[in-house]
């Protein structure tokens, strides 16, 4: 298992409080090195930061960009490598189209757009705005690789570790931490005589893990003002048959993820993540980004592994949509119906859901895709079986979604 981020979490104030950011890198370095010294590798520290648009004084695109490139600058000086600038929200709708200019202007900064309102409604402009940006940010490289950097947010409250869904709220600084830990359930169900002793040994490889990073961030929080919240054990992985999730889908004894069968290999795993005990911050569900795993990248190249299998998954455990690769052509009304999909899902189940999808210019459904990428793998662009949206379902307003609600018991 690896630390796949420490993130710290901070509002910088504007124009720039520099001795807040070298605060942060000061203490993001000393707890790199605490925790490498304790065995385990650091993968990236990183600052995320209150939504840029509460940080600027006018909502003006020029601001903002001096905004990003000089936080950037900041947070390399001080060995911070990735900066995230939090979503825009419904109520500051201009800011939406201001983020291909502020991705265009950076290398290492994110960004995302709420889907839903503060007010926990779908935003169908928001909707078709985050769709737009996606379109757009295609189109800054030849390879489509800058929408790495975006995600369309829903039902995403503030203080996950995890890029690009990281933002702070108002509040004193804090820092989190984020794994790669899909490692961990291949161990747990690999060489196992029943499905009931591979789910304990992956708690107790939690539990084991979870105390050890507790133990040590808060001798690192005690002597500063830097708060612990906690530990994201969503199971991240990383290019590789050993830390590939969805070999672990296989281990449990789906013929290949995507076919039937999968949807109660989710379900199983995110719910023995629910039964560890450890101090939780951010998603804490099973991540299943089709271009950082070997097997997911695979199966989707084959079209075993659909976008709307990962919807289905999504509703008992994951993350959402994560690095789906998709035709060059998708057009913003095509993105904005999975993205509507998406936001419906995730206000009906309230749980947190995440979009970050990756139109490559020039592919179509089929076609082989490569980026010079360290933690992608090789696969084929996926079909989006996608129209645009018409009637009630394209106009320009807002729309509430309750949890459902519990029958009532019956009499005895």
């Amino acid at each position: 298992m690896r630390i796949r981020t420490i993130t710290y979490f901070l509002n910088p104030g504007w124009q720039l409080n520099s001795e807040a950011v070298q605060k942060a890198g000061l203490f993001l370095q000393t707890a790199r090195e605490a925790f490498t010294q304790a065995g385990y590798e650091v993968q990236s520290i990183r600052l995320a930061t209150i939504p840029f648009l509460d940080l600027i004084r006018a909502n003006h695109p020029k601001d903002a960009v001096e905004l990003a490139t000089t936080l950037e600058q900041a947070a390399h000086e001080n060995g911070i490598e990735y900066l995230s600038l939090g979503p825009v929200f419904p109520h500051q709708f201009e800011g939406y189209a201001m983020i291909p200019s502020l991705l265009e202007a950076t290398s290492s900064v994110f960004f995302t757009g709420s889907l839903g309102t503060l007010e926990g409604e779908v935003s169908i402009p928001a909707v078709q705005a985050c769709a737009e940006v996606i379109t757009q940010a295609a189109r800054i490289s030849p390879d489509g690789f800058a929408n790495l950097r975006f995600a369309a947010l829903a039902n995403v409250p503030p203080g996950s570790p995890f890029f690009p869904a990281a933002y702070h709220s108002e509040g004193p600084p804090a820092f989190a931490i984020g794994t790669e830990s899909a490692d961990l359930a291949v161990e747990a169900f690999t060489e196992v005589k029943c499905l009931a002793d591979g789910r304990e040994r992956l708690v107790r490889s939690f539990e084991k893990h979870g105390q050890a990073l507790t133990a040590l961030a808060n001798e690192l929080a005690q002597p500063s003002d830097v708060a612990f919240n906690g530990i994201d054990f969503t199971l991240a992985p990383f290019p590789e048959e050993a830390r590939s999730i969805g070999s672990v889908f296989e281990r449990l004894g789906v013929p290949q993820v995507g076919m039937s069968g999968s949807l109660a290999a989710a379900a199983i795993l995110a719910d023995t993540l629910d039964l560890a005990d450890f101090p939780r911050a951010g998603f804490n569900g099973l991540f299943l980004p089709v271009l950082e795993d070997s097997v997911l990248a695979r199966r989707a190249g084959a079209g075993v592994l659909s976008l709307t299998d990962l919807l289905l998954y999504s509703c008992v455990c994951g993350t959402g949509l994560d690095t789906l690769p998709l035709p060059g052509d998708a057009t913003s009304e095509q993105i904005s119906a999975v993205l509507l999909d998406l936001a419906a899902l995730a206000y009906r189940l309230d749980k947190s859901l995440t979009a970050r999808l990756m139109p490559v210019p020039g592919k179509a459904a089929g076609d082989l895709v490569r980026f010079d990428f360290p933690y992608f793998a090789s696969s084929q662009v996926m079909e989006l079986k996608a129209a645009p949206l018409t009637g009630l379902l394209s106009n320009r307003a807002a729309f509430g979604l309750r949890p459902k609600r519990r029958p009532l018991e019956w009499p005895h």
